[in-house]
Formats: structure tokens, sequence, C-alpha cells
């Protein structure tokens, strides 16, 4: 029997989302988020708005960068002019966000399902001035030491 390739790119897709569906990311550690950052902003979130790109949907929440740790804020996604999180509308176990909630969160700077490092382990809420990053609850240690994790590539 002959295969044409419509039908080996099919079957190809149906196993590869099978396995997509299957796997789970990894727990990564403080510096092997920030590692992987390519943009680390302190910002406060803003208000969600949905977001059509082409047949694509994301949900955007503008952000309010108050400190860039590293990397360049300009390259991240932007929404009405000013740098927002981009999450794939429908993505699952994505972490609690609220407008006004205040974050350091560690990013990949392209558009991508999540642009959380770690699948969504890269977003440290700061609440009543607090993080919780294990042993770290000050915000100002956090970036100290994903700076100090950065100098040690």
């Amino acid at each position: 029997m002959r295969f044409t390739l419509p039908y080996l790119c099919l079957a190809s897709l149906l196993l590869t989302g099978g396995l997509a569906a299957a796997t789970t990311a990894p727990t990564l550690t403080l510096a092997q988020q920030a590692k992987k950052a390519e943009v680390i902003v302190r910002a406060t979130l803003g208000a969600p708005v949905t977001v059509n790109d082409g047949e694509v949907t994301y949900i955007a929440y503008p952000l309010n960068i108050t400190e860039t740790v590293l990397g360049d804020a300009a390259r991240l996604p932007q929404h009405e002019g000013r740098p927002a999180l981009m999450f794939l509308q429908g993505l699952q176990d994505l972490p609690a966000l609220k407008t006004g909630q205040e974050v350091i969160a560690l990013l990949y700077a392209r558009r991508l399902d999540s642009p959380l490092v770690g699948f969504n382990q890269g977003l440290y809420a700061v609440t009543d001035g607090k993080v919780n990053a294990g042993d770290i609850t000050d915000p100002v240690k956090l970036r100290d030491a994903i700076r100090a994790a950065r100098e040690g590539q």
C-alpha cells in the first residue's frame, strides 16, 4: 500500500499531539529559570483583554513595568503600545493573575502559549511586600539572586 504525503503528515500530527498532551514541564530551580529568561521585569498587571492574532486568540495582561531586572522589555509582545503578558486563550494551569497584582516575571520575549519561563514557573507575586520563592521572601533579594544566577552562566 502506498501512503501519500498528506496521510503521513496527518499521522505525524496525530501522534505528536498525543505525545505532547502526555508531557509535563520539569520543575526548574530559580537559577535555571533566570538562565532561560530573555526578559525579567518587576511590574503591575493591567486588566486582561482578549487579543486576536489571525486565528489565534490570546489573553493579554498589559504591564506597568516598574523595574527591568534584565533584558530589554521593549522586546516583549505589545498591546496598545505597552508590553504585555500574552497567554494563549484556553491554556490550562495558568497562575492566578489579578488586575493590579505586582509581580516579578521571568519571561520569554517572543509570543508563545505562555510567556513565563518553565511553563508558568517564572512568576512571583509580590504580596504585602513579600514573594514566595523558596527561602527568599524579599523581592530585592529575589532580584539579586536572579542577577547572581545570570552572572554565573
